[in-house]
């Protein structure tokens, strides 16, 4: 399939084609230079369709035709040249022929493969301007000397072409798959491809092929390793080229160990070898700190160049790297984790203590299977608790329970530690190492408290979690250890919901002398993380400020930047900032742990969605994270909430209502997360009709925060309370609670519950929402403006106020609340709109009746003199209008 293939989108590039149009259409010449496989060939043909006035002549650069002088125009150069008639001037003349009285306009594919006749005719046609030229060009290739003198001279304009971006993949995606695709699949995909359109084209056809692409929840997801397609194969073989045996060498190791040293690669191989797959662009340099280091120059070399290798011929590249980079002394611990993997790919035998020391990097690093893999191999080589320590905590995070036990079914719980019975505590005891607990140095003490104990505080079981790290720190007398214990008790009190709890832990931790760099970082990142939840969202920012500045160790506190920017995210939202917490998030989502749970970054971005009024936003946002986080897994619950929070916006009651479910059972043991599932209750509640017992809900789901300092959810929780129309019950908690938070949210949720019934404080406050971003909350105010000038009589001005909260409903698109639908039928009573919506829902009389404890004809009448009022006949119709929104 060529470069400018038919069948594929031309999307993202309207930059590019404009200017080359535009140069066109004013008589200039153009030049596109850029690497193989981005685009040029379609940018020319997409510039040159239908341009007026213009014979086009099609000439293509190939090895084949260079070895013809004029091969490149041997199809239009037809007859003899005239007895001594110039050869440019006779080639010229039979192009100028193929144009009548039209212009000439020459597009010329690949010069840079161009024979010397051939680059020497397109330089004579640009500087005699007996044509106009549109040239494409790789950058990356040696050009003969007309064709540089092209755009050297100034007798073209020369652009560069530069890969897509990642938006412009996504767009390219979006086009070609006919639907939406998933961020982290746009992000994948650009990864791979690295924004080359021919690369990208190929691996979404064989990402079809194999199913690794497919549409899976609503929107196109990858799974697993690209599939490397015979045709991607000869693509990119042909892009690589012929290789000696020395170059064939430099590039085996650096595809099995990129990004690898240029002085370690040279003691390897061949110093000449390497300079010329670099001048190739085969590699290319990356510098790290002060050490300058080779990579592939695309990332699907690595997987056609590893492709030819067989197992014995990996294996030794695997163990030469290894050898090589261990006779350097391993001068950095990142040579120490590498080192280590190449050992264990290699087979060959590897320190039991370099293993357990790579696995507790890679683990800090983010990359909790590798970490898994080297914590095994590490136990198995006859590491000791510092192993099994690192791999306890990996599995627990990654919700492998039945693994661990599997792996680590020869140890025992020591004797000085009182656990209950339950499943999780013994699955959690079963990390604890054979022998006494005595018999541990206070490093093996420590390491295994800490693993154990967050294997409990994440099965839920929290107390047995706070009583194995209260008797690791009675026990422990370096301050680094004890700062570590201290630390880990403090997040299973996050997880308890004890935040008074955690920062006492906190205080303790940075109050052991000298602590280390990681302990440090982490209590400060987990600090900030209770000072969002607890509504000091002011305190939080500013300390997650601090903390960039100060830069931390990312070696040595990986873990700390998830927790952060978790923090952050519920301190901008808290604050009222949706748009900076979805960009905080993003980032989130961008971590390296793919594999990781993290905190469920999508979670913030539904959140974020749904306060600017765009539910069905939050709801393609959930299913980013609800594709890889593991099942019966706490953030996958939080992420499910707000799902179902965001489906019932939008009346669709069923996959709320499922998505609920689901999350319950899986958000149920950590308070944080368990708050989601509350707040989204209650307006699946409210989705189904059913406003007062949305209202029960949402006093339970205050009663909740309250009762775990979660202050930030709590004003959410009283504020949802005057949505649906319960006010006076939140009225005076609100009201208190604007000395217990921070910044401008809380005091704007408080004058929002005092202002029912004042139309111009309404309107002031649905524009202090709107300011915000808050467009939801905006149009509802609004419509409690409308219904308030309705009540006291004055008709303009509810008329007005109706309109006004229309616009902003409009942008809210397919949301649906008790406020919206009051204005969307202001001639109800509270008992009709009740019963409306539920019959709406798809409620027979029978079970509206049943659900109000009302006769089946009561609840007829009500609906038929809804149905009078509204002008409408049956269920239908008033769901259609309960949605026009």
């Amino acid at each position: 399939m060529s470069e400018h293939g038919s069948c594929w989108p031309f999307v993202g590039r309207r930059g590019s084609l404009t200017t080359v149009r535009e140069a066109l259409r004013s008589g200039a010449g153009m030049m596109i230079a850029g690497a193989a496989g981005v685009g040029k060939s379609r940018l020319a043909a997409q510039a040159v369709a239908g341009l007026p006035g213009y014979a086009v002549v099609h000439a293509l650069g190939t090895e084949t035709a260079a070895a013809i002088p004029f091969g490149a125009f041997a199809h239009v150069l037809t007859g003899p040249p005239r007895s001594g008639e110039n050869l440019l001037r006779w080639a010229a003349r039979h192009l100028r022929g193929q144009a009548g009285r039209r212009g000439l306009l020459v597009s010329v594919d690949d010069a840079q493969r161009l024979d010397q006749a051939s680059a020497a005719l397109v330089h004579y046609l640009a500087e005699s301007g007996e044509a106009q030229l549109l040239v494409t060009v790789r950058s990356e290739e040696p050009h003969p000397a007309p064709v540089t003198a092209l755009w050297k001279d100034e007798l073209l304009r020369r652009i560069e072409l530069p890969p897509l971006t990642v938006a412009e993949v996504g767009q390219v995606l979006e086009a070609a798959l006919g639907g939406e695709v998933a961020a982290r699949t746009v992000r994948q995909l650009a990864g791979m491809s690295e924004g080359n359109v021919l690369y990208l084209r190929e691996l979404v056809h064989a990402g079809r092929d194999s199913g690794c692409l497919a549409e899976r929840g609503g929107a196109w997801r990858w799974r697993g390793e690209p599939a490397m397609t015979t045709r991607l194969r000869e693509l990119v073989g042909d892009r690589i080229g012929h290789l000696d045996q020395d170059e064939r060498e430099v590039l085996e190791l650096v595809a099995f160990g990129e990004p690898v040293g240029i002085e370690l690669l040279t003691a390897l191989t061949s110093a000449r070898a390497v300079e010329r797959v670099e001048a190739r662009g085969l590699v290319v340099t990356v510098t790290d700190g002060r050490r300058e280091n080779l990579r592939l120059g695309h990332r699907l070399y690595g997987e056609v160049i590893r492709g030819d290798c067989g197992t014995l011929r990996t294996r030794r590249r695997l163990r030469t790297l290894a050898e090589g980079l261990e006779a350097t002394g391993l001068r950095r611990r990142e040579d120490g984790l590498r080192a280590a993997v190449w050992r264990l790919d290699s087979g060959s035998p590897a320190d039991p203590a370099q293993l357990t020391s790579a696995a507790r990097l890679a683990w800090s690093r983010q990359d909790p299977r590798l970490a898994a893999r080297l914590a095994r191999a590490a136990i198995d080589a006859g590491a000791g608790v510092g192993a099994v320590a690192v791999l306890g905590e990996v599995l627990t995070v990654l919700g492998e329970t039945g693994p661990a036990l599997s792996a680590l079914s020869a140890v025992s719980v020591p004797t000085s530690v009182p656990l209950s019975t339950s499943a999780e505590a013994e699955a959690a005891g079963a990390l604890a190492v054979a022998g006494a607990w005595a018999s541990m140095t206070e490093g093996e003490r420590a390491q295994h408290a800490c693993s154990l104990g967050m294997n409990l505080a994440w099965a839920g079981a929290d107390a047995e979690a706070c009583r194995v790290l209260d008797a690791a720190v009675a026990t422990l007398t370096e301050p680094g250890w004890r700062q570590e214990a201290y630390v880990y008790r403090a997040v299973a009190d996050c997880f308890a919901g004890r935040m008074g709890g955690a920062a006492e832990s906190l205080a303790e931790a940075r109050a052991c002398a000298p602590g280390t760099a990681r302990g440090l970082a982490h209590a400060a990142a987990l600090r900030t993380w209770v000072d969002a939840y607890t509504g000091r969202p002011e305190r939080a920012l500013a300390a997650a400020g601090r903390t960039a500045e100060d830069g931390p160790d990312r070696e040595e506190s990986a873990h700390a930047l998830p927790t952060l920017l978790d923090a952050l995210c519920a301190a901008q939202l808290f604050r009222g900032r949706p748009g900076e917490a979805a960009r905080t998030a993003e980032r989130g989502m961008e971590l390296p742990a793919a594999e990781l749970p993290v905190t469920g970054f999508a979670a913030h971005l539904a959140m974020a969605a749904r306060l600017r009024g765009d539910a069905a936003e939050a709801v393609r946002r959930c299913g980013d994270d609800l594709a890889r986080l593991p099942e019966r897994e706490p953030y996958l619950g939080r992420c499910l909430a707000e799902q179902a929070h965001a489906f019932a916006l939008l009346g669709r009651l069923g996959e709320a209502t499922r998505a609920l479910a689901v999350a319950e059972e899986a958000a149920a043991r950590w308070a944080f997360t368990r708050q989601h599932v509350l707040s989204a209750a209650v307006w699946v509640a409210a989705a189904g009709g059913d406003v007062a017992g949305a209202v029960r809900r949402c006093l339970a789901a205050a009663e909740h925060a309250e009762r775990h300092e979660l202050r930030g959810h709590l004003m959410f929780a009283l504020h949802d309370l005057v949505r649906l129309g319960a006010a006076p019950a939140a009225v005076e908690r609100l009201r208190e609670l604007t000395s217990l938070v921070e910044g401008p949210l809380v005091r704007l949720f408080a004058r929002h519950a005092r202002a029912l019934g004042d139309p111009a404080e309404l309107r002031e406050v649905a524009g202090e929402f709107e300011r915000l971003g808050l467009l939801l909350y905006a149009a509802e105010a609004t419509a409690h403006e409308a219904a308030a000038y309705r009540e006291a009589g004055r008709g303009t001005l509810a008329r007005g106020a109706r309109t006004r909260a229309w616009a902003l409903a409009r942008r809210c698109s397919g949301i649906s609340t008790p406020a919206l639908i009051e204005l969307a039928t202001p001639e109800l009573t509270p008992r009709q709109r009740e019963i409306v919506q539920l019959a709406a829902s798809g409620l027979t009389n029978r079970q509206i009746a049943d659900r109000l404890t009302l006769s089946t004809r009561t609840a007829a009448n009500h609906l038929q003199a809804a149905y009078d009022k509204l002008g409408v006949n049956d269920r239908t119709q008033v769901a259609r209008l309960l949605t026009v929104l």
